[in-house]
């Protein structure tokens, strides 16, 4: 009695099992972690790639500086397209026909942004006057000049969003959101330090 109990609680070895099968057209391998993968996720699209994990210390540096290098190379391109209007290589928020036509519409007309500088200047060599009435004129100047630039930029902004809407409509063409304020931030800027630069002359509009 007491040695069948003992029998019966001395359990058997289980049996190895054996591995599953890959299935057919299945990965092969186990499925990335979410930490695995949210870091994959943040590499650079671009560029050369990282140094393999375990790599030396002369690899880690020579990964590091071909990252560089093109980096470089993606910077110049960058400029380069910023001066001669080449769209390939214009970062996102300038590419496509319709920010295209919101900088030759806003660097055909003339806006009262551009002018906020000289205005300026002049406003501050009025101030430091030791005359009451001229310090109070250049403030005057200042302030008015700068409600005038507001209203204008505002109107300036929905007549260029309207416009390009017009223009763009059912097309499904990126760039048009947002035009309006594109072009009202352009306008806002010194016409020959605009990026990318200036490509139509004064009254040039597009069609």
């Amino acid at each position: 009695m007491f040695g069948r109990s003992k029998a019966a609680a001395t359990a058997a070895p289980e049996e190895p099992q054996a591995p599953q099968p890959v299935k057919a057209g299945g990965k092969g391998r186990p499925t990335p972690t979410r930490r695995e993968s949210e870091m994959r996720n943040k590499r650079p699209l671009i560029g050369a790639p990282p140094a393999p994990k375990g790599a030396t210390r002369a690899e880690r540096k020579a990964a590091r500086q071909a990252r560089n290098a093109v980096a470089r190379e993606e910077r110049m391109k960058a400029r380069q397209a910023m001066a001669s209007g080449d769209e390939r290589y214009l970062p996102a928020r300038d590419k496509g026909p319709a920010r295209r036509f919101v900088r030759d519409y806003i660097d055909a007309r003339r806006n009262l942004g551009e002018y906020f500088l000289p205005v300026a200047l002049f406003s501050l060599l009025f101030g430091v006057v030791n005359i009451p009435a001229l310090r109070l004129f250049s403030l005057v100047l200042l302030y008015g000049f700068v409600l005038v630039i507001a209203v204008d930029s505002y109107l300036l902004r929905k007549r260029v969003q309207r416009l390009v809407d017009a223009k763009f409509e059912g097309r499904n063409v990126p760039g048009t959101a947002g035009a309006g304020t594109y072009g009202m931030m352009r306008a806002l800027q010194f016409r020959r330090g605009r990026m990318p630069k200036v490509m139509v002359e004064r009254g040039n509009y597009p069609s």
